[in-house]
């Protein structure tokens, strides 16, 4: 191809188009074969060096493709293809209709998006926010919401655990939705006046265990701290921090 530049006065002068410029007017002048060419959906690492000059691509963008595919390695991507052969953005536009790569290629290249969880409070979920976890259903939903009527509110996440019928792997579920985050406001009783009955209404405090407490605090006539109770013989030493939630000794 020529430029012609020229006058009635002035002698015809010819300039050369440079490679790289007749190189992509070839390439321009192809896509209207291919575009009127029927194309079966091909798979880009086994594109024979006859189709992909019948696609537009030059004899460098070929070689480049074989050596690639010689080399044992294979193209999992258009982007792939684009850095091997190097064609240009719109021959690669042409071709890529029409790429069809293996199904486990495929699956690979999908983004996998991530929902991302908003944590919610546990000491104000209701019954509906509940069954929505995967593996709570309506019963298991009360069970949490009547635990927590008993316990005044949850003070810590471990608790949920004490939930009677939930699975580990349903609660490790419930645990990453909800947690402990506003405090409950327990009323504490005073360890020194208050009853068996009512020592015992506590979670953590059986009937035996509040008239042992009883007992104690009438021999030593008061408790003066709570960590007095850990002398109390069959104290559960474990449960003290929750114990002491509901009581004080002033």
């Amino acid at each position: 191809m020529w430029f012609v530049h020229a006058n009635k006065q002035e002698q015809v002068e010819f300039s050369t188009i440079s490679n790289h410029l007749q190189s992509e007017l070839d390439s321009i002048a192809s896509l209207d074969e291919v575009i009127n060419t029927k194309i079966n959906p091909f798979n880009p690492n086994y594109l024979s060096d006859y189709k992909a000059y019948q696609l537009g691509m030059t004899v460098e963008q070929i070689d480049r493709l074989m050596a690639f595919r010689s080399s044992g390695k294979y193209i999992n991507s258009p982007a792939d293809f684009k850095r091997v052969t190097q064609v240009s953005d719109s021959l690669l536009a042409v071709m890529l209709p029409y790429f069809k790569f293996p199904d486990w290629v495929t699956k690979k290249n999908v983004a996998v998006k991530t929902v991302k969880i908003v944590v919610k409070d546990i000491n104000t979920a209701t019954q509906e926010a509940l069954v929505k976890v995967k593996g709570i259903g309506a019963q298991r939903a009360s069970n949490i919401i009547q635990y927590r009527k008993l316990l005044g509110g949850y003070t810590y996440d471990e608790q949920l655990k004490e939930v009677w019928g939930i699975p580990k792997e349903v609660l490790k579920t419930l645990q990453k939705e909800f947690k402990v985050l506003s405090k409950p406001n327990i009323d504490q009783l005073n360890v020194n006046t208050a009853t068996v009955n009512q020592l015992s209404k506590i979670v953590y405090i059986n009937y035996a265990l509040a008239k042992s407490i009883v007992a104690y605090r009438t021999e030593v006539a008061e408790i003066q701290d709570l960590e007095e109770l850990k002398i109390i013989r069959d104290f559960p030493k474990d449960k003290f921090n929750l114990i002491s939630l509901y009581l004080h000794a002033y």
